[in-house]
């Protein structure tokens, strides 16, 4: 089991004193800190940074994916070809209607 050293406890110590106090700040953003598991978080990495004694971060679970066998690919579907426009007829012209005298 992996143990922490005593460096590292005072950096959480510190980090959380500095929440409680809302002058904790997140390295990227700037934002005000206010979950303590956050705190604890910058408190290790602080400590890690300083060589303290720290167990090395976890590396995110993979997923298991299940193997198969590949899928035979399908060809692809045959598009028809685009069909042409029709050609667009000119509208009748308008007379102007003539006065009966």
């Amino acid at each position: 089991m992996a143990t922490y050293g005593k460096k590292s406890g005072a950096k959480v110590e510190r980090a959380m004193d500095e929440m409680k106090h809302g002058t904790l700040k997140s390295g990227g953003s700037g934002k005000t800190v206010t979950n303590p598991k956050q705190a604890i978080a910058i408190g290790l990495s602080e400590a890690r940074a300083e060589g303290a004694m720290v167990p090395a971060k976890q590396a995110p679970a993979k997923k298991a994916a299940a193997k198969k066998a590949p899928a035979a690919k399908k060809a692809p579907a045959k598009k028809a070809p685009a069909r042409e426009a029709p050609a667009k007829k000119a509208a009748p012209r308008k007379t102007a209607a003539r006065k009966s005298s």
